[in-house]
């Protein structure tokens, strides 16, 4: 990494360098930052080595120039995934057209109560005895309700 330190940047620190501290000092200088740099290295491939003990072989095979994230255009992607063929097409549904009779017999759909009063002519039927549909009350056990016997 040269931080964007080009040839001539690094002369003109050099000779400002030069200049601040003095031909006295400068070999002092130099050597205490040839000292830090060894001592930086050293560092940094000690960790290297703790990560790849600590982590185990298996990564020691990734290539991770493939895997930077700078590499990775957007664009370009979702262009390939637009022109890329599906893998896996969609399953076709074929159309529900209704039908003038119910497609579940009366007991397996869910039930109503339906309150018979005096306008159904009929006066035997009395409120709440009929029930169209069978199967469980309009609560239903999954939200509290309790079944029709």
């Amino acid at each position: 990494m040269t931080f964007g330190l080009t040839i001539e940047k690094l002369l003109l620190i050099a000779v400002l360098a030069a200049l601040i501290i003095g031909p006295e000092r400068l070999p002092a200088a130099a050597e205490a930052l040839g000292r830090l740099t060894r001592r930086a290295r050293g560092w940094g491939q000690a960790a290297q080595g703790r990560l790849r003990e600590e982590l185990g072989p298996e990564v020691a095979d990734v290539d991770w120039q493939r895997l930077d994230p700078r590499r990775y255009d957007p664009r370009r992607i979702v262009r390939e995934a637009l022109r890329a063929e599906p893998s896996v097409r969609p399953p076709v549904v074929p159309p529900v057209v209704p039908s003038a009779e119910p497609s579940t017999p009366p007991s397996a759909g869910p039930s109503v109560r339906v309150s018979a009063g005096p306008s159904c002519g009929d006066p035997a039927d009395t409120p709440g005895d009929r029930v169209v549909g069978g199967g469980v009350s309009p609560g239903s056990p999954h939200d509290g309700g309790t079944p029709l016997g």
